[in-house]
């Protein structure tokens, strides 16, 4: 079945260019206007992904992420006219998955959106699970358990913990994790990494200052502890 698509912008026009679009490129796609319907869309239809414009009425993108991410692990990709590096800290710190700022062509959201599903998605026809310490961490379900209880992650973050723990002890730079988590949807913002890595350590336990999983080697990137 095609993936489900929710567009969320209040430009009209820009709304029925980017349904148009998608729809032709093989999308089943829903739209919103504001905020509050976005909100209530995502409860009722369960999109796959949210395309999701941060300046909307009634409540803006980042409030609308924020609130979505604390009943749904969907893929979200935030969208603005703001360019600043500190924003696109700010979305992906409250759960967004990517960033494209205005003006973008369709082609290219309609790659940044095949690139977040096949993460979401997983690899087919494997079934690969690593065991590191307490954590049990699924590849093709796109899982973590810790204890045996689940860890809801974002499909990027995911990505990046998978890509870690695969090779403990092994220090991966902040480009590297950017491009395994990102693929053909990456864009070179390395600082954002940390906002993930951030995320992850909160939903993990991990102690930052002491980390178990997560470890940083100031100058290099980061780490899974071998110990774990």
């Amino acid at each position: 079945m095609e993936p489900k698509l929710l567009l969320v912008e209040d430009e009209p026009a820009m709304l029925e260019e980017m349904n148009t679009y998608l729809q032709r490129e093989g999308f089943r796609v829903l739209t919103a206007c504001t905020g509050t319907e976005a909100l209530t869309t995502t409860r009722s239809e369960l999109p796959d992904l949210i395309v999701l414009d941060w300046m909307l009425p009634e409540k803006n993108g980042i409030d609308v992420c924020r609130e979505i991410r604390q009943f749904s692990n969907c893929g979200i990709i935030m969208v603005t006219a703001r360019s600043d590096e500190l924003d696109k800290i700010v979305g992906l710190e409250i759960g967004a998955d990517d960033y494209l700022t205005k003006p973008f062509s369709l082609r290219e959201l309609a790659s940044r959106i095949r690139a977040l599903l096949r993460r979401l998605r997983g690899p087919e026809e494997r079934s690969v699970f690593l065991e590191r310490d307490n954590l049990i961490i699924s590849e093709d379900r796109c899982q973590v358990f810790k204890n045996g209880q689940e860890i809801q992650l974002t499909p990027t973050e995911f990505k990046i913990l998978f890509t870690l723990a695969t090779r403990p002890g092994i220090v991966f730079s902040r480009l590297q994790l950017l491009k395994a988590a990102l693929e053909d949807g990456y864009m070179g913002y390395e600082r954002t990494m940390d906002s993930h890595i951030r995320n992850l350590r909160r939903k993990l336990g991990d102690d930052p200052a002491n980390p178990r999983y997560i470890q940083t080697v100031y100058g290099f990137g980061y780490r899974f502890g071998e110990q774990s």
